[in-house]
């Protein structure tokens, strides 16, 4: 029996440590543990919640937006605002291109290392790299110079004695089965995509006024629409904007789409490997009417329980409970009983081992996590489920897209419920998502030129107008999954604030009835180890989740003490 433990997980936003048991090169159990305290909550009690948004919007500065958006929803819910049709669309814009930038990001910089050997591109032909490129793909850059170019690069970091960015890959594991000319596209995309993403994203700072965390407003967008000012949102800002959504479109479509699928090709094992839990929880997300009217979710919401895609049951927020037996808080009437968020505590305990070498398996407490249950189930949320979701309610554009893929890779439907399939599942959401900004962009400009410049409901910011004790609940699917955010208000301020963040559904540790958490169960679901002392396979499952281990845990000093200097000399 083999002990395998990693610490950190890298490539990943946060701390998490998995340790596993392994035999016969197979892992038969599993454990996932964040290593940081959460605090914000405590953070927002007695605030005004009008200003909640820019407080939880620093949760995480990589999926920079959401957390904001959750927080206005559920204030707006609370004090049941409305906001305009243009704020929902340049919401819908914003958040669209979030997923579809932080999708490029995961697949290229976060998870495509797990697949691509990077030492094997330095053997690969150009020639035949160029050849393999216009074979999939339209793509300018698909010239053997270009690739050559590319390839010299990688030789310079070799020839240095380091690998630069690369460096302490796994290189050369048995696992890696690409040939040496995709692996050199696949690199060679890697380092276009970082200058990809810093462009597009500038539609953040157009309509928000920065990135990382634009600007928003409980109400509505502090973005001012007038086609002739050349201060606020005009002719020529949503020229560029149109421009930005083109782009992301292309490289979607002609650079990480193609690249995804043919990587896939060569790794189709997988789409039986880490499926772990059997149930699946899509809140939903893009409202392309009032927020409040579930029927206009671009993306739908429901839950698929035992992978029946025949049936999808409604989603229902008063199902969710917090656990935290195994995790180090303690609630007032005992930790075996689960909290609904409205009455959510957030108190720290830890009773873990003294020192970060120790093992955690046989503790009762091993994870900052709690442990997230619906209707007592643990479920999995992000890309996989949303698609589950879309496709078993009759989504068209996903059901294509779908039988598109799986005809393309020759495997069936259960494919889906992998590690494959929960990497496949984000390139078909980003493909989608992308095309349909087109769609909310078109409707903003419709409405501007038709005289409908308003971007806040103003009637509801006076607090003379609130009852004197309300509480609201914010949802969003953001790219890593179903999120919330509950408030509530009394006398104007924040009484009480909990969310549930899709990391902490996936990464959730044991529950009271011993379920594991969706980490945990993939990693012993059909899971190999060839080399434990190189986890690679650990990695690839881990990563498929896109973890952000942020957003569920967060380092706090309320005394506001310095915790760690990091000076630049």
């Amino acid at each position: 029996m083999a002990k395998v433990v990693v610490d950190p997980i890298t490539r990943i936003e946060g701390h998490l440590r998995i340790e596993v048991e392994a035999d016969a090169g197979r892992i038969n159990n599993a454990w996932a543990s964040a290593t940081q305290f959460r605090g914000i909550e405590q953070v927002m009690v007695g605030r005004d919640p009008r200003d909640a948004w820019a407080f939880t919007q620093r949760i995480c500065g990589v999926c920079t937006v959401v957390h904001a958006v959750a927080s206005c929803r559920a204030v707006e819910d609370a004090l049941d605002i409305r906001i305009p049709p243009n704020a929902n669309l340049i919401r819908n814009l914003i958040h669209g291109m979030q997923f579809v930038q932080d999708h490029v990001i995961h697949f290229y910089h976060l998870h495509a290392l797990d697949w691509v050997d990077v030492v094997s591109a330095l053997s690969a032909s150009p020639d035949g790299t160029a050849a393999i490129a216009r074979q999939i793909s339209p793509w300018p850059n698909n010239s053997a110079t270009y690739f050559k170019e590319v390839q010299d690069r990688i030789s310079k970091f070799v020839s240095g004695g380091q690998l630069g960015i690369f460096t302490n890959g796994y290189w050369g594991h048995p696992a890696y089965k690409l040939p040496p000319e995709v692996n050199l596209l696949a690199v060679a995309h890697y380092l276009e995509a970082l200058d990809w993403q810093r462009d597009v994203i500038r539609l953040h700072t157009v309509f928000g006024g920065k990135n990382p965390h634009p600007n928003f407003l409980v109400g509505g967008m502090a973005s001012a629409i007038n086609l002739d000012d050349t201060a606020t949102i005009n002719t020529e800002r949503l020229t560029d904007i149109h421009d930005m959504i083109r782009r992301a479109q292309r490289f979607v479509e002609e650079v990480y789409w193609p690249d995804l699928v043919a990587i896939a090709g060569f790794y189709k094992e997988w789409a039986s490997v880490g499926g772990g839990l059997r149930d699946y929880l899509a809140c939903g997300e893009f409202p392309e009417s009032d927020i409040r009217d579930v029927e206009s979710l671009y993306l739908p919401q429901g839950v698929i329980l035992d992978r029946d895609l025949s049936t999808v049951h409604p989603y229902d927020p008063e199902l969710v409970k917090e656990y935290i037996s195994s995790s180090w808080y303690e609630y007032a009437e005992g930790d075996q009983q689960g909290l609904h968020p409205y009455a959510g505590e957030t108190k720290a305990r830890y009773t873990g081992p003294p020192t970060p070498w120790t093992y955690l398996q046989g503790e009762q407490k091993y994870s900052w996590m709690k442990s997230p249950r619906y209707d007592g189930r643990a479920v999995e949320v992000g890309p996989l489920a949303r698609m589950l979701v879309a496709y078993g309610s009759g989504h068209e554009e996903v059901r294509d897209i779908v039988g598109e893929v799986l005809g393309r890779l020759g495997v069936g439907p259960g494919a889906l419920f992998s590690t494959l399939g929960r990497t496949a599942a984000r390139g078909m959401e980003t493909v989608l998502l992308s095309r349909r900004m087109s769609v909310w962009y078109d409707q903003l400009v419709e409405r501007i030129r038709s005289g409908d410049t308003a971007t806040f409901a103003k009637e509801r910011w006076d607090p003379s107008t609130w009852p004197s004790s309300a509480q609201g609940y914010g949802f969003l699917d953001a790219p890593r999954g179903a999120l919330g955010h509950w408030i509530r208000i009394e006398d104007g301020r924040i009484a009480r604030y909990q969310c549930v963040v899709p990391s902490t559904w996936n990464a959730s540790p044991r529950d009271p009835q011993g379920q594991m958490g969706a980490y945990e169960a993939s990693l012993t679901d059909n899971h190999p180890l060839v080399r434990p002392e190189q986890p690679l396979e650990i990695l690839r499952t881990i990563h498929s989740f896109d973890p952000c281990i942020a957003c569920g845990v967060h380092v706090l000093d309320t005394e506001g003490r310095v915790l760690t200097e990091v000076k630049v000399q």
